[in-house]
């Protein structure tokens, strides 16, 4: 697979005008912690609080899938509960994502193995690093709409990162 050509400012251009709700911005808090800056792909998510049971389960699994663009990676977007107090992502878990063929995870919450996640080829973003791991109790939910910090992103809509920001769109670009 192929760096993803687009930009997040062309895509911003192109549809700033969309009131539809198809075309949706995530504000400014993500930050890059992979060893991939630019990604994009279709969006899997993981609704847990402090559990990161089910992010290891669904980054275990295969990350590439059959589009009408080709094969691509999956986007794992994770809603923490934009909770500071626990990591859902480290090291390990990111390189089972790498491993697996997803393109990125975006966690609405903490990662933690800052060097580690580095040297993963597979994009992270999230809103800051922990070093205190989750407990397991198997929680959460798998690809139900999540709402993160005022954004509803859904599985199936596909998801761009690069260095300007994060959009989401119901379809991918044309």
């Amino acid at each position: 697979m192929t760096a993803p050509a687009f930009s997040t400012c062309d895509l911003c251009d192109a549809h700033k005008s969309d009131t539809s709700g198809a075309f949706r911005v995530l504000p400014p808090v993500f930050h890059g912690y992979g060893g991939v800056a630019k990604f994009s792909g279709p969006v899997s998510t993981v609704k847990c609080f402090e559990d990161n049971s089910l992010v290891k389960q669904a980054l275990d699994e295969p990350g590439i899938v059959e589009t009408p663009h080709g094969r691509v990676g999956r986007v794992l977007v994770v809603d923490g509960g934009a909770s500071l107090r626990r990591s859902l992502v480290g090291g390990n878990i990111a390189a089972a994502a790498a491993k697996n063929g997803w393109a990125g995870v975006l966690v609405n919450g903490c990662v933690r193995d800052a060097t580690e996640l580095a040297a993963c080829q597979v994009g992270i973003r999230a809103l800051a690093l922990m070093p205190l791991p989750t407990d397991k109790r198997g929680e959460g939910q798998r690809d139900a709409p999540v709402q993160l910090q005022g954004v509803w992103v859904r599985a199936g809509d596909w998801l761009y990162a690069d260095a300007d920001g994060v959009v989401v769109m119901a379809r991918p670009q044309a």
